[in-house]
C-alpha cells in the first residue's frame, strides 16, 4: 500500500510546479527543422601547420584570422570547378582544418564529386553529410520524485553523493536545446550554444531531459536529483525536434564537439546514434587523447551499436532491460526514467539516451575524485553486476571504491584495489 500511494504521488507531482500547467498547454514553440542535408557535403581544407602561423589562429580567433580569406577563396574555386554552392563554412581547430558545407546540383552524383575531391592536393578530405537520430523518446508528462528515480537504490546516489556530487566537472550535452531555467536545472547550466542552421536557441524535450538526468539540483524541494547534481553543464544544441524525433546531422555535431574541445569538457555526452562519420570519429578522438570522456547511446537496431559508441574507447551504454552489444557495453538505468522537461515539467522517458546520461553523470562523479585517471583505467575499474532490471549493470558504489579506494555506502570489497593507488 505504501508503494501504491508512493506511485500515485509521484505521478500527481509530474504535473509540476504551480503554474506549470499554463506552460504545458501553450506547448513548446513550433520550429521548422533544417533543411534536409542530403544532397550536401562537408569539404575539410588544410591549415597551416600552428608553429608557421603568425595569426595565432583559434576557434576564438577565426573571424580575425588573416588567412581565413585565402581559404575561403580555394573553397569557392573548388565549388566552381565541381558546380557546387557555397553554404557555410566553420573552423575545426582542433583537427587543424577548415570545414566548408556545400551542396550538390540537382540531379549531381555525390560519390563522383567526393571521389574527385579527395584526389585534390588542397583538400584534406570530403564526405557526405549524414543524418544522426536521439536514442530516446518520452512518455507521458529532498526531491519528491527521487525514490522513484529507478538509480536511487541500486547505485545507492544518497549515500554516493557524501562522497562525489561532480563538483567543478564540466559536462557538454551534444543534443537538442535544454531548458536552463527549469526550476531542477537553474544554475546548472555554464554554457549555451546553438549550432543548428537558421534557428534560435530553444528549449526542446531530449536534450532537457538528458540534463535532468546528468545534473538536475539536488535536495531543492521538487522533482529529482541528478546523478551528479554539482556538476556544470554545456548544453550544445546541435540536434532539433522533427517528425517525431530527434535529428541531427554531421556538421552541426561536428560544431559542438569543436566548441566542446575548445572550452574543456571533461565529459561529452552523445546520447544519439548514426553511421560512421570521418569528421566526428576524428574530433571524438581528439577528445580521447586529451583524456576527455565520450559517452555514447547504443542504438538497438543497428548490430554494432552505431557510432559513436561502436567506438573504441567511448563509453558506449544501452539501457539496462536491452540486449547485450558485446562485452564492452555498460547497462545503465533507461527504462521509465523520471526528468526534466520543457514548460518547468516532469515526465517519464525510456531509451538508451537517458542510460547514457546516467552513465555521463557517473563519469562526473569519478572526474571530481580521481581527474587524472586515464581512459583505459576507468574502463577497467567499471564493476559489472547481474541481474534482473534494474539491478543489472553497474555497481557505482563498488565502482567508485574500486577506483579511489574510498567508498560511503556498502557496497562490496572489490578484488582488487590496484586502480586506486594508480594516478
Amino acid at each position: 500500500m505504501r508503494w501504491a500511494a508512493l506511485i500515485v504521488w509521484a505521478l500527481c507531482a509530474l504535473a509540476g510546479p504551480p503554474g506549470a500547467q499554463a506552460a504545458t498547454q501553450a506547448g513548446p514553440d513550433v520550429v521548422k527543422a533544417p533543411a534536409a542535408s542530403a544532397g550536401e557535403i562537408l569539404v575539410m581544407l588544410h591549415l597551416p601547420a600552428p608553429h608557421f602561423r603568425a595569426d595565432g589562429y583559434s576557434g576564438a580567433s577565426y573571424r580575425d584570422d588573416a588567412g581565413r580569406l585565402a581559404r575561403q577563396r580555394i573553397a569557392a574555386a573548388l565549388a566552381r570547378e565541381h558546380g557546387l554552392q557555397m553554404m557555410e563554412d566553420w573552423p575545426m581547430p582542433a583537427l587543424n582544418v577548415d570545414c566548408y558545407r556545400m551542396r550538390l546540383a540537382a540531379g549531381q552524383d555525390s560519390a563522383a564529386v567526393l571521389a574527385a575531391l579527395s584526389r585534390d592536393s588542397r583538400v584534406a578530405w570530403a564526405q557526405a553529410i549524414q543524418d544522426f537520430s536521439a536514442q530516446g523518446g518520452s512518455g507521458a508528462s529532498g526531491d519528491p520524485l527521487y525514490r522513484v528515480q529507478p538509480a536511487a537504490a541500486p547505485w545507492q546516489l544518497e549515500q554516493v553523493r557524501k562522497s562525489a556530487t561532480g563538483r567543478k566537472v564540466l559536462v557538454a550535452v551534444i543534443d537538442s536545446g535544454v531548458e536552463a531555467n527549469h526550476p531542477d536545472l537553474a544554475g546548472q547550466v555554464a554554457l549555451q550554444e546553438n549550432f543548428v542552421d537558421g534557428q534560435s536557441y530553444v528549449a526542446e524535450e531530449h536534450g532537457t531531459a538528458v540534463a535532468g538526468v546528468i545534473a538536475a539540483r539536488a535536495d531543492n524541494g521538487i522533482g529529482i536529483a541528478g546523478v551528479a547534481p554539482e556538476a556544470r553543464l554545456m548544453a550544445l544544441r546541435a540536434c532539433w525536434q522533427a517528425d517525431g524525433g530527434t535529428r541531427c546531422n554531421s556538421f552541426t555535431l561536428a560544431k559542438a564537439l569543436n566548441y566542446a574541445l575548445l572550452h574543456n569538457a571533461q565529459v561529452i555526452n552523445l546520447s544519439l546514434s548514426g553511421p560512421q562519420d570521418r569528421l566526428l570519429q576524428q574530433l571524438v578522438g581528439v577528445a580521447q587523447a586529451r583524456g576527455i570522456r565520450v559517452v555514447g547511446a547504443i542504438d538497438p537496431a543497428r548490430g554494432d551499436g552505431g557510432f559513436p559508441a561502436n567506438s573504441p574507447g567511448v563509453f558506449a551504454v544501452a539501457a539496462d532491460d536491452a540486449p547485450r552489444h558485446g562485452g564492452q557495453c555498460l547497462l545503465a538505468p533507461g527504462r521509465d526514467v523520471p526528468t526534466t522537461m520543457p514548460g518547468a515539467r516532469w515526465g517519464m522517458v525510456s531509451g538508451s539516451s537517458y542510460a547514457a546520461a546516467h552513465v555521463s553523470g557517473m563519469l562526473a562523479l569519478i572526474g571530481e575524485l580521481k581527474p587524472q585517471l586515464s581512459g583505459e583505467r576507468l574502463h577497467e575499474g567499471i564493476v559489472r553486476n547481474s541481474g534482473p532490471a534494474p539491478l543489472t549493470g553497474i555497481d557505482l558504489c563498488a565502482t567508485i571504491m574500486r577506483i579511489t579506494g574510498k567508498c560511503s555506502c556498502a557496497c562490496p570489497n572489490p578484488s582488487s584495489d590496484k586502480l586506486a593507488r594508480s594516478p
